[in-house]
């Protein structure tokens, strides 16, 4: 994946999908504990998906922004589809282009006919922002083949800190409509808990295959916790990182901020 250099003339979306890239990709921005946030959720998502399918599987990227999922997962040597309701990126995520298989399908993903189904589409950070996560959730899985997946990773409910609803406890959704689609921390409007999560996916017709956790408090970005991280070498935040997943499961889902889910959709 190449890395880009910011110019005068871009479009505001790409001057701020690059800082984005600054914080995410290259720990180089403000927000230092952004870049292993970022690391976790990239290795748990394509995790996921490497360990069921081959390379040549087609995938689909949904809200993929930046599209630094998809251009790795292209290098990997999968066949990504990448899909955002910016147009405008898919000529930002072209300049980082390197090698691999990448097509552009932008627009709304409930309106837009691909005209193909795919091995597994990959939903990250994305359910969190729309007012009907279940309609969402059955709408990505007719885009996938029988006994194909849907990777998913979103902001963990469970989390001890929550503070946002459940969505099982919203009697009427279509409140959230006007304020859906918004993007970052600020867009986020239910917090699925993993139960709410095994509800939605067996509703879809899905079946969760894989259901893990992750991210600290110190690493999730806040603002909070930059100091420590500055002065912290990333070794030592790593290794932090990775005894948490030693922990009972029944504790990190209470400790850990983030949750990524594997469904696998109907043979029929």
């Amino acid at each position: 994946m190449k890395r880009v250099v910011p110019q005068e003339d871009w479009p505001s979306s790409w001057s701020t999908a690059y800082q984005f890239d600054l914080n995410e990709m290259y720990g180089e921005g403000v927000n230092r504990g952004l870049a292993q946030y970022y690391r976790n959720r990239k290795d748990a998502a394509i995790g996921l998906i490497a360990d069921v399918l081959p390379k040549g599987a087609t995938i689909l990227d949904v809200a993929a922004a930046q599209g630094n999922f998809t251009l790795q997962l292209a290098e990997l040597g999968y066949d990504v589809t990448w899909n955002d309701l910016r147009a405008e990126l898919k000529d930002y995520v072209r300049l980082k282009y390197e090698r691999g298989s990448v097509n552009f399908a932008p627009g709304n993903v409930f309106e837009v006919e691909f005209g193909t189904k795919f091995d597994a589409a990959l939903v990250c950070e994305i359910i969190e922002h729309v007012a009907h996560p279940d309609q969402f959730l059955r709408r990505i899985s007719t885009l996938v083949k029988p006994g194909g997946y849907i990777v998913m990773t979103t902001p963990n409910g469970a989390y001890v800190r929550n503070k946002l609803p459940r969505f099982s406890d919203c009697p009427d959704p279509s409140v959230f409509e006007s304020v859906q689609f918004k993007p970052d921390a600020d867009g986020h409007i239910f917090l699925l808990w993993p139960d709410e999560i095994e509800k939605i996916a067996h509703d879809a017709g899905l079946v969760v295959d894989n259901l893990e956790f992750f991210t600290t408090t110190l690493t999730c970005g806040h603002p909070l916790t930059e100091r420590v991280l500055r002065l912290a070498p990333m070794k030592a935040v790593s290794l932090l990182e990775g005894l948490m997943d030693r922990l009972p499961m029944a504790v990190r889902r209470r400790l850990l901020m983030h949750s990524a889910a594997r469904f696998r959709t109907s043979f029929a």
